[in-house]
Order: structure tokens, then C-alpha cells, then sequence
């Protein structure tokens, strides 16, 4: 399967390549702003330096793939509209009218728990502080989006399920609501905590430390749970739009992944409680 992978080298793109690039199944283009230089990390990839904001670029990586794992866009939830227009929403657009033109079987789509957020916002710390969380979020409740990103994540999904569901391409569309996949050295639930005592924020075990701890535990999606999500979406023949919470199998977690499991066989390996200290 030919497989365009947008925003290649962040968080999620990298864990995908380290995880299935060298599978047999899969023959991946790179598509990111910038080509990592030779010698660095994922610096020996072929890459297509594109932004999706333009759409001829993103026509032509699209050319001759199967599908597509769409990324890229502008990833913080302080952004203005600004900031997000043009990454986030022309070129969320731009990637669905590349599938349905180029017609790619399947889009797979990094969507976001910031679709979610308000619940968070309402409900933290305590919502995660407990041994379980109060309440399971899954695909059905009402999105409530804390942010022009969480807006910008929620408009994609309805523009996935709008191409699917109006145009012979793409035949299926997966809709990922990424809860926290970090980088290989913060791939744990004590990696912000650890981060923050690294930048000098708080000190290890203070109050703030242990509650980005306890939000870790809840929120984690390790790299090899997220790769193994996105190769189920990518190994699915059935048709149409669906979403996903993009989460290991966490005890405190708040995003259901029932929906996952029965409609793809997503089958994590990772829980944030089996973890009582960092790595060392």
C-alpha cells in the first residue's frame, strides 16, 4: 500500500515511522515543511518539502498513493484564527480534495481531544486525579472544542465525513481524537512532568508535578499504541467516516475507546498506571 504521510516528522509522524516504516505492507512518502538534514534523526528519508496550504503540492504527493495519514497543521491551543486558517483548514481541505481527485481508498485524520476540551476545562484537576475517571467521552456525545484549534480539529472531522459520504473518494475516512503522543524520550506518563522539571517550571514532586503526572496517566497514547491505531485504520476495507479516541489503555482515561476496539481491533498494549516512577 502506497501511503502519504503529511507532517512526517512531529510527534505522531515520527512514531508512525518508527514503528511501520520498515513494515512490509506500507511504502510511505514523506511530506513535511522542512527535509530533516542528513546525519540528523529521520534526516536519511526521502522527503517532499511541501506545505499542505498549497494545494498543487499537495496534488501532486498525492499522485499514485492509496492513501493518505493527513498530520500536518498547526498543533497549540493558544493559536488565533490566524494561525490556524490556513494550516488547519484549507489545508485540511486541500488534502480531502487530493484524495478525492487522486482517489486515495483512505484518508486517516489527526484529529484532536481539544475537539473535547470544555469537558477538561470544566472538570480538571479532578477529573483525573481519581483512580478512575468520572465519565467515559466517546464519539457520540456532543463536541464542545476549547480552542480555535479544537474548532479547526472539529471542522476537519465534518469535512472527512462530508468527502466520504458525498464523493466515490475516498470509500473511508478515520477521524483520530489524539489524546498525548510525545517524542521518544517523554514516551511515558511522567514525560511532562519530567519536561517541565527540565524547563525549570516546577521541581520533581511537587503539586504540579504530580498532577501532570496523574493528567498523563489518563491522557497517554504511547508510540507503538498510536502506530498500531493508524495501521488498523490503514488495514480496515470498510467503508465510511468514524472516529476514534486516540488513548492507551489507560484505568483513569475519560475517552472511551470501545469504538475503536469493535470497529478497527485496536488493541493497545499500554496503560498508564502499570508506571510509578520515570524511566531511569
Amino acid at each position: 500500500m502506497n501511503v502519504l504521510l503529511t507532517g512526517a516528522y512531529g510527534r505522531c509522524g515520527t512514531a508512525i515511522i518508527d514503528h511501520l516504516h520498515d513494515e512490509p505492507d506500507y511504502d510511505f512518502t514523506y511530506l513535511d515543511l522542512e527535509d530533516p538534514d542528513d546525519g540528523a534523526e529521520y534526516g536519511s528519508y526521502d522527503t517532499v518539502v511541501a506545505d499542505v496550504a498549497d494545494a498543487a503540492a499537495v496534488q501532486n504527493a498525492a499522485t499514485d498513493q492509496d492513501a493518505m495519514i493527513h498530520l500536518a497543521g498547526y498543533p497549540f491551543t493558544d493559536g488565533t484564527w490566524d494561525d490556524v486558517h490556513q494550516p488547519n483548514i484549507i489545508g485540511t481541505l486541500n488534502a480531502l480534495e487530493a484524495a478525492r481527485t487522486q482517489e486515495l481508498e483512505t484518508v486517516v485524520f489527526a484529529s484532536t481531544n481539544h475537539v473535547m476540551g470544555m469537558y477538561e476545562s470544566e472538570n480538571a484537576p479532578d477529573l483525573y486525579l481519581g483512580s478512575e475517571a468520572p465519565f467515559q467521552l466517546s464519539h457520540e456525545d456532543p463536541v464542545r472544542p476549547d480552542s480555535y484549534y479544537g474548532v479547526s480539529k472539529s471542522f476537519g472531522e465534518d469535512l472527512c465525513r462530508y468527502y466520504v459520504e458525498n464523493y466515490e473518494y475516498p470509500k473511508r475516512a478515520h477521524a483520530i481524537r489524539i489524546c498525548s503522543v510525545r517524542m521518544p524520550e517523554y514516551d511515558h506518563p511522567y514525560g511532562d512532568a519530567e519536561s517541565g522539571v527540565e524547563a525549570g517550571d516546577y521541581e520533581r514532586g511537587s503539586v504540579e508535578y504530580e498532577q501532570q503526572v496523574a493528567r498523563m496517566k489518563a491522557m497517554w497514547q504511547s508510540r507503538r499504541d498510536f502506530a498500531h491505531m493508524i495501521d488498523r485504520c490503514l488495514q480496515t476495507d470498510d467503508p465510511g467516516f468514524d472516529i476514534y479516541s486516540g488513548v492507551s489503555d489507560n484505568d483513569r482515561r475519560w475517552y472511551s475507546i470501545e469504538n475503536a476496539r469493535e470497529t478497527i481491533d485496536y488493541d493497545p498494549q499500554d496503560n498508564g498506571e502499570t508506571w510509578d516512577s520515570p524511566p531511569e
